[in-house]
């Protein structure tokens, strides 16, 4: 058996022991990651590339630009 089947067994057989309390705090905690991945990103987090810039020519030269930018000082 490959170790990568060996770890994924160990952490099926974990999850699906967990007791009822377990599972509630497991499904809290998933909550949380979306709403910090998924909601905060749209609202806090805009894509500032594509909202400035048109052209991935544009978008290059701008990062390779503030890269360089901040080597020199």
């Amino acid at each position: 058996m490959s170790w990568l089947v060996k770890i994924w067994k160990f952490y099926y057989d974990g999850f699906r022991s967990i007791s009822g309390l377990g599972k509630k705090l497991w499904i809290i905690i998933l909550i949380k990651v979306f709403i910090m991945f998924a909601i905060l990103k749209i609202f806090f987090f805009p894509n500032f590339l594509n909202t400035n810039f048109e052209t991935k020519e544009e978008k290059s030269a701008y990062i390779i630009n503030v890269l360089t930018k901040q080597n020199q000082k």
